[in-house]
C-alpha cells in the first residue's frame, strides 16, 4: 500500500512539473509573427503566429513580439508589459482595424492596475475601410506608453487617446511618429489627481479633419513637452488648434516646433500658464489665442507671423540666463 501511495505521489508531482515546464515553454520572452503564421503554433521564429493577439497568450510579461516579414497583423488588447516591434529588416508591421480600435492598452482588470509598460515600435496603424477605425492607440490603463518610428492615420476619433484614471500618473513617449487624417492627433487627458504626461518629441501631426479638432489636445491635468515637432493643417471647426489647452490643469511646454497653417496656432482655453522657445507659429488664421485668461511665457527666441499674431491676450515675455 505504502509503495502504491509513493507511486501515486511521484505521478503527481512529476504532472505538476510538466505542467509547469509547458506554461513556461508557452510563455516565451520573445515570440514571433507573420503573413503566413498560424495562430496554433507556439509564435517561435521557424513557427509564427498570424497576428499580434494569437501571440500575446504566448508572450511572456515584458517580453516581445518581432514581426519576421510585412504583413497585417490585426487590432490588439495588451493588459501586460509588452514590446509590439514590426521592425526594419523584412518589412514593416502593420495593424488596419476598420471600424475597432487600433491597439487598446488597458491593465484595469488585472491585480496591480497602472503598472504595465508597453511599446509600440516601426508600426504602421491604419484606420481604413468602409468605416473608419476609432483610435489608433486608445491608452486607458497602464503606467507608461511609448510610440516609436510609427504611422497612425485614418481615424475618426484619436491617432492616440490616452485618458486614464491614475493618482500616480501615467506617461505617455511619442517619439520619430506621423500621424495625419484623423479626426484629433494626440489627446491627453487623466480622471485621477494625477498628471497624464505627454512627451512628443520628433512627431509630424497633420491634416487634422474633425470639426473643432487639435493636433494636441490637453485636457483634464493633461501635460504635454512638445519638441522638434511639426503640427499642420488643422482647419476645420470654429477652434480647430495645433496645440489646444482647454482646462486650467493643462499644460503645454513647446520647444524647437513648428505650428503652422492651423485656424489657431495654440488655443489657451483655461487659466493655465504654458511656455514656448525656438519655436516658429505662422501662417495661422490666429496665432495664439488667450481664450480663457491663461499664459504663454514666450523667451524672446520665436517667430510668431500671420495676419493676426495674438488675440484676446498677449504673450508673457520671459528672460534668457
Amino acid at each position: 500500500m505504502n509503495k502504491v501511495r509513493f507511486t501515486i505521489k511521484l505521478l503527481a508531482i512529476a504532472t505538476f512539473v510538466l505542467a509547469v515546464a509547458s506554461m513556461a515553454q508557452a510563455q516565451a520572452t520573445r515570440t514571433w509573427v507573420s503573413g503566413v503564421g498560424d495562430d496554433v503554433n507556439p509564435c517561435s521564429r521557424t513557427a509564427p503566429c498570424k497576428t499580434w493577439a494569437g501571440a500575446i497568450s504566448k508572450t511572456a510579461a515584458g517580453g516581445e513580439i518581432d514581426a519576421l516579414d510585412p504583413g497585417g497583423f490585426g487590432a490588439v488588447t495588451l493588459t501586460k508589459s509588452v514590446t509590439l516591434d514590426g521592425t526594419t529588416g523584412a518589412g514593416f508591421g502593420s495593424i488596419l482595424s476598420s471600424g475597432v480600435n487600433g491597439v487598446n492598452v488597458n491593465d484595469s482588470a488585472t491585480a496591480t492596475p497602472n503598472t504595465i509598460i508597453v511599446t509600440l515600435r516601426n508600426l504602421s496603424i491604419n484606420g481604413a475601410g468602409t468605416t473608419l477605425g476609432l483610435n489608433g492607440v486608445n491608452f486607458t490603463s497602464g503606467k507608461a506608453v511609448h510610440v516609436e518610428h510609427c504611422q497612425i492615420f485614418n481615424f475618426s476619433q484619436n491617432a492616440i487617446s490616452m485618458n486614464v484614471n491614475n493618482t500616480g500618473g501615467s506617461l505617455l513617449h511619442v517619439e520619430d511618429t506621423s500621424i495625419y487624417n484623423v479626426n484629433q492627433g494626440i489627446r491627453v487627458a487623466n480622471a485621477g489627481s494625477g498628471f497624464a504626461v505627454a512627451i512628443i518629441d520628433g512627431a509630424n501631426i497633420s491634416q487634422i479633419t474633425g470639426s473643432n479638432a487639435s493636433g494636441v489636445r490637453l485636457e483634464n491635468n493633461g501635460a504635454a513637452e512638445i519638441r522638434d515637432s511639426v503640427i499642420s493643417f488643422a482647419l476645420a471647426g470654429s477652434t480647430a488648434s495645433g496645440v489646444n489647452i482647454t482646462t486650467a490643469n493643462g499644460t503645454a511646454s513647446i520647444v524647437n516646433t513648428q505650428i503652422s497653417r492651423c485656424l489657431i496656432g495654440i488655443n489657451i482655453a483655461a487659466a493655465s500658464t504654458n511656455r514656448i522657445t525656438h519655436s516658429q507659429v505662422m501662417l495661422n488664421g490666429v496665432g495664439v489665442q488667450f481664450a480663457g485668461g491663461g499664459t504663454l511665457r514666450s523667451y524672446g527666441d520665436n517667430v510668431y507671423d500671420q495676419a493676426t499674431n495674438f488675440a484676446g491676450g498677449a504673450i508673457s515675455p520671459q528672460g534668457q540666463q
